[in-house]
């Protein structure tokens, strides 16, 4: 994305267009406040894309959002700007900004920089992290299990995402914690676009076995394992456009707009799973493979789901 052709304003205030500084730069303290209403639009759209009520391709039109806001389009602008930055918009000349569409080439390689940020993390907890540390990833990796056992598949979903975020920050360090967070919204996308032929419910042993390899110090195998981890999440990814239905900016927003975000809903997948044979014609929500040791390999499954962030 490049200021000096889209003639975008800065998040910073100053507004460049064609290569050339605006005459109306903003005074500090009206720059900050633009800041902060563009921040809080960009974090609206960016739950809306990650509960897939703005999904791959929606046209992220600046008047639209500006009426739906009321805000100015300059506003709109910073907020788009700061999507785009993070990977969920993507801004073209004479278009204007949508929410981006990642391709299967570009879903290997957010997980591949998951996997080399993920890799250097466990090079520095095998060294620093204490008992404490060791107690907390093992207890987390038994909740999921105990999730799993129950039948509770969306706790099991949610625990098997938050173990890498959990297993980053331990790591103390705010820089890589950044960037993960903003490669894991990225994978959000990826959700709005495929379907998955397998359940990494059946990666979860890998969760305990990083730990267990690193409390053992044998760093080499356990960064073979969170490389073998990811790829098999995207091998068993099948790009299909069509999982969750399309709502107009003004609809996918409406839920954000009285303050209440946290009770929106997410939006669930168009595309009903295969029906698993239980008779009332309704699918399990998830396929449990034979566990594949040493080296996964993508197996297709009875039915499919709409997973596939890092398990």
């Amino acid at each position: 994305m490049k200021f000096l052709n889209l003639g975008y304003a800065r998040p910073d205030g100053a507004c460049l267009r064609y290569g050339k500084p605006a005459d109306n730069v903003l005074e500090p303290a009206e720059s900050r406040a633009l800041s902060s209403r563009s921040q809080t639009i960009a974090d609206i759209l960016t739950r809306a894309i990650i509960d897939h009520r703005l999904v791959p391709g929606c046209k992220l039109g600046e008047r639209e959002l500006s009426e739906i806001f009321d805000v100015s389009r300059i506003v709109v602008r910073q907020a788009l700007i700061r999507l785009a930055d993070d990977g969920l918009a993507q801004i073209e000349r004479n278009r204007g900004a949508f929410v981006a569409k990642p391709s299967m080439q570009e879903a290997m390689e957010i997980y591949d920089a998951l996997t080399l940020v993920e890799q250097g993390v466990a090079a520095q907890l095998s060294d620093r992290l204490g008992p404490a540390g060791w107690a907390e990833l093992r207890q987390h990796v038994e909740r999921q299990r105990q999730a799993v056992a129950s039948g509770n598949d969306a706790l099991a979903d949610v625990l098997g995402q938050e173990f890498h975020t959990v297993f980053v920050r331990l790591s103390r360090n705010k820089v890589m914690q950044e960037i993960h967070a903003q490669l894991v919204r990225r994978t959000t996308l990826l959700r709005s676009l495929i379907t998955a032929d397998f359940d990494y419910c059946n990666l979860l042993d890998d969760h305990s076995r990083v730990v267990d390899l690193l409390e053992k110090g044998r760093l080499k195998q356990a960064m073979d394992l969170i490389d073998t981890h990811h790829r098999t999440v995207v091998r068993g990814y099948i790009m299909d456009r069509e999982v969750f239905p399309e709502m107009t900016p003004a609809e996918a927003l409406a839920p954000y707009l009285d303050g209440k975000a946290d009770g929106a809903t997410p939006i669930a997948p168009r595309k009903p799973a295969k029906s698993s044979g239980n008779g009332d014609g309704t699918a399990h929500a998830h396929v449990h493979l034979p566990k594949q040791d040493p080296a996964p390999k993508s197996r297709a499954s009875a039915k499919k789901t709409n997973r596939g962030l890092p398990a």
